[in-house]
């Protein structure tokens, strides 16, 4: 360790250099030195190391023992050192084998991901994808950790210390099945409250939400008789069911077993946003891969 603390990277380049061209002036030249330098710096480099390295012979110079041992190793560790600080090289993704972890409630699964995958698999056939439950309080450690690599989440409960690039903008609409006999067009606010509603609620058991606060704002409420944890399961109630639910827009734009009308109550909609953290916010891989999920949604 005290001798590493006395070298510097020159000399480590100057002895590599000394041992390839036995020869104090055709180093100098390699190097773009001056001959009493490259001389300065094998003196020191003797000193360091306490031994010779290279000795006067009748076709230049010739190595010690110690000089030969050095060689393969230093010329490994100059190699390693040379791809560490050489700027980072383009992604490409049809040769890529990254498996990417990502962290998305079932929302963003079906909004943000299935939009996206069959872009991913095609540009990136060699890649794999994790998807993991989206835990909102543990996302910071677990970016910090790589745990993960992106997390899908509303904006306004993003936390702070992750990079944020917000994907879409979300509303509400009023769904139930088709041929809902009380969804042939837009129900007055009455109407609405008198329905029978189901809320998802992730955490679990809640009966309440920001429709029942914008309601209770009109000095009504309404009758909320069915809690669940995920939208996807909302959605196969709704279609076998006479029940309704306030969904975001985007789940159920395409579902021809749902009818979809809009609510008689001002709901205010989401953003929903990227997330990553600043260890990986550079890396060219995780660059692509944000870039292709921001243009697939």
């Amino acid at each position: 360790m005290n001798n590493l603390r006395r070298l510097d990277l020159n000399l480590l380049l100057t002895l590599d250099v000394l041992l390839s061209e036995h020869n104090v002036t055709r180093a100098a030249e390699r190097l773009n030195f001056s001959q009493p330098s490259v001389s300065v710096h094998l003196a020191k480099l003797r000193d360091i190391f306490g031994d010779p390295l290279l000795l006067p012979g009748p076709r230049g110079m010739r190595p010690t023992a110690r000089a030969e041992a050095l060689r393969e190793p230093l010329r490994q560790a100059l190699d390693a050192l040379e791809r560490a600080v050489s700027p980072a090289s383009p992604f490409d993704p049809s040769k890529a084998s990254h498996t990417w972890r990502v962290a998305a409630a079932d929302y963003g699964e079906s909004t943000v991901l299935l939009p996206a995958l069959a872009g991913l698999r095609s540009a990136a056939p060699g890649a794999r994808l994790a998807v993991l439950q989206l835990a909102p309080s543990r996302i910071v450690r677990q970016a910090e950790q790589g745990e993960i690599d992106l997390a899908f989440h509303t904006s306004e409960e993003s936390p702070s210390a992750l990079h944020r690039r917000t994907l879409f903008t979300e509303r509400y609409v009023l769904a139930g099945r088709a041929g809902h006999p009380r969804l042939k067009r837009r129900p007055t606010l009455a109407q609405f409250a008198a329905l029978d509603h189901v809320i998802v609620s992730p955490e679990g058991g809640g009966f309440r939400g920001i429709t029942d606060e914008a309601l209770a704002g009109a000095g009504l409420a309404r009758r909320v008789v069915l809690s669940v944890p995920h939208f996807r399961f909302v959605m196969s109630v709704l279609e076998t069911t006479d029940l309704v639910a306030m969904l975001p827009s985007r789940l159920v734009r395409d579902c021809a077993a749902l009818r979809v009308v809009e609510a008689p109550v001002d709901v205010p909609g989401f953003e929903m946003a990227m997330l990553w953290h600043e260890r990986s916010h550079r890396d060219p891989a995780h660059r692509w891969l944000r870039e292709h999920i921001a243009a697939s949604v």
